[in-house]
């Protein structure tokens, strides 16, 4: 079967952020390939749009940092869930799954 790339819907980008980093601590681009693995190909984060969304999720209090090393023994910034970004993820989650339903419902429709 071929995989599809697809783009991200607006408002997914930070509940996929959200849930990679709820699996352990990350640096940037291991959230990218944690997202590309638990969505199994169909969503690509690009820097371009991942490292805004870790600095604005950082700043919201969502998100808390540190510097460490990465499996390359480059420098890099790490990320993990503060208690407020767990919360944040329990309401994204629970928003996107009424969305589901609802869209689901409207794919039904006769």
């Amino acid at each position: 079967m071929k995989e599809t790339k697809t783009d991200l819907l607006q408002g997914t980008l930070d509940l996929l952020v959200l849930k990679a980093l709820a699996l352990g601590p990350l640096h940037g681009l291991g959230v990218s390939t944690r997202i590309e693995q638990i969505t199994k190909g169909t969503f690509q984060v690009k820097p371009g749009s991942l490292f805004p969304a870790l600095h604005r999720m950082e700043e919201a209090g969502w998100l808390q940092s540190s510097w460490g090393e990465s499996e390359n023994n480059r420098r890099a910034k790490y990320y993990r869930l503060s208690r407020a970004g767990q919360r944040q993820l329990e309401t994204e989650t629970q928003e996107w799954k009424r969305i589901a339903v609802a869209i689901a419902s409207a794919l039904r429709a006769t």
